[in-house]
């Protein structure tokens, strides 16, 4: 070797951490962009290249498909929205918050801790530009005669006043990006747009639902401030195009981006674009899921235009499973199974309501048109993103992320992830470990009947029975004590990282159903 090349060599084994170093998983690559896009309420049979006796036509899914790798036992931390979001952005589980069952409501304030480490904040630490653009519900500070609060009624601030002309404290910018630009939620108040910690336009008018716009609409709603001329089928159109338009801008700059592309849809309110109208031939549902895979198509379209192709790692996936209430029986009546073969939807603690679609694009490191069965939870996407950048997690917080990596790239005998923790709308756990679920139901179908009574456990080998349709509790008692005892253990220690100890907001109960929706706060 010449001399020149061994001190070439040098130079490049000396440089600072910009690429994944030797030993990792990879051989050592420019830092590359970052796309996670994220579907609301997609569920696991809604692909059609994963599963091709279904209905919904969704090309520009099935092309991502067939250029990357599909996981087929990925799943969403919680069954509901905001909790999933938290665990993808900070690599938590979101029941070790306060919040212990549904979602973030109408001007609530952040779920997030304002010194909690997140994905993007830490990717900006690494040189990464980092956006945020569609849906956040994670709360915010609204400004007001009053401040945001934790109500256990549902919506229980929505018709307070706020004032909308002064800036919103912890969003997604005091929360590590860069940029923002969507809609808090496109069901609920205010109805307007929010850039960055202003609302624009300012929601001057009073919110009219109009029937020609869609189906299963927020009329609850009705008289609450939106934007005038405030139009639900623009949403996702307007958030497409910002997306559309950061991958250009950021294209002629020499700085890796993280974008957060949070989709709107195919959540309520069930707006389909005048173009999807009709398209699916079924329902407005299904026009709706049609117009979730153009939009992934136009955010995956700009990136291969810009020239960004093979340095960009572009993720798909969704926040829980397809809910029940948005046209669920004329999908199963046309033949279209949105949960696939397993059992429930959205909220649910069956597998219908966190198993997800993942999949993840990224040429010249990810076989095109492979798949994996590894165990993955969003909420190593942290842990993954840190590896492919080549840096450590913090110490403290990212409490149960582990990188997937090795899988994606398809090394040999890699070891990743084998137990989960799941949580529904209600509250209710599981725990995952290989094929055995064992999980804690509510005693009563409903919640308000449950709350304070033990919870049954219930459980389930996926090996044999992924509809889980077999209970099998009092044939393996061994099986129960084992699973209960690693799940208490997992939770007391406050992590999933080996190595760490850490501490949950609250006290955590999974044998019994939790008497309110906030928590208490632990004394530190």
């Amino acid at each position: 070797m010449r001399r020149s090349t061994i001190a070439q060599t040098l130079l490049l084994l000396l440089a600072p951490s910009t690429v994944l170093r030797a030993g990792d998983a990879s051989q050592p690559t420019a830092r590359p962009n970052i796309v996670i896009i994220l579907a609301d309420d997609f569920g696991v049979g809604d692909i059609q290249a994963h599963y091709p006796a279904h209905k919904i036509p969704t090309p520009h899914l099935d092309r991502l498909v067939r250029q990357g790798r599909s996981f087929t036992d990925a799943h969403s931390p919680s069954a509901v929205c905001s909790p999933t979001r938290y665990g993808l952005l900070t690599g938590r589980y979101n029941w070790r918050t306060r919040l212990q069952e549904w979602v973030i409501a109408a001007y609530e304030p952040p779920l997030i801790a304002k010194d909690r480490p997140t994905l993007p904040g830490f990717l900006r630490r690494h040189g990464y530009h980092t956006a945020c653009i569609g849906k956040w519900h994670l709360g915010w500070e609204w400004p007001g005669p009053q401040p945001s609060r934790m109500t256990e009624k549902h919506n229980g601030q929505a018709r307070l006043e706020w004032d909308f002309t002064k800036p919103i404290a912890g969003g997604p910018t005091q929360r590590g990006f860069d940029y923002y630009f969507g809609v808090d939620l496109p069901n609920l108040p205010p109805f307007t747009y929010i850039e960055n910690d202003r609302v624009v336009p300012l929601p001057t008018a009073k919110f009219q639902p109009d029937p020609s716009e869609g189906v299963v609409l927020p009329k609850g709603f009705a008289g609450a401030p939106a934007a005038p001329d405030w139009r639900m089928q623009d949403i996702l159109p307007e958030i497409t195009r910002r997306a559309v338009r950061y991958v250009h801008d950021r294209a002629k700059v020499k700085q890796p981006f993280f974008l957060y592309f949070a989709l709107t849809s195919p959540h309520e309110p069930i707006v389909p674009s005048k173009d999807f109208q009709g398209k699916s031939g079924i329902a407005p549902i299904a026009d709706f899921v049609m117009q979730t895979s153009w939009s992934v198509g136009q955010v995956v379209e700009a990136i291969d235009n810009a020239g960004l192709t093979d340095d960009t790692v572009v993720v798909f996936t969704a926040d829980n499973g397809h809910s029940h209430y948005t046209g669920w029986e004329q999908l199963v009546a046309a033949g279209h199974r949105p949960s696939g073969p397993y059992r429930g939807h959205k909220g649910d603690i069956w597998e219908g309501g966190h198993r997800v679609p993942l999949v993840v694009r990224w040429p010249g490191h990810v076989a095109a048109g492979t798949s994996s069965d590894q165990l993955v939870c969003l909420t190593d996407l942290f842990a993954t993103c840190a590896e492919i950048v080549g840096a450590e997690l913090p110490a403290d917080g990212v409490e149960d992320s582990l990188s997937f990596l090795p899988t994606l790239l398809g090394k040999p005998h890699a070891v990743g992830r084998t137990t989960l923790v799941s949580h529904s709308n209600f509250g209710e756990f599981a725990y995952r470990d290989g094929s055995w679920k064992l999980i804690w139901r509510m005693i009563k179908p409903n919640l308000e009947q449950s709350r304070g009574k033990p919870t049954v456990p219930e459980l389930y080998h996926l090996g044999s029975d992924v509809g889980e349709q077999t209970e099998l509790s009092e044939k393996h008692p061994d099986i129960v004590k084992r699973l209960t005892n690693d799940l208490k253990t997992l939770i007391d220690r406050g992590t999933s990282r080996p190595g760490q100890q850490a501490a949950n907001d609250t006290l955590v109960r999974f044998d019994t159903t939790q008497e309110m929706r906030w928590t208490p706060a632990l004394d530190r």
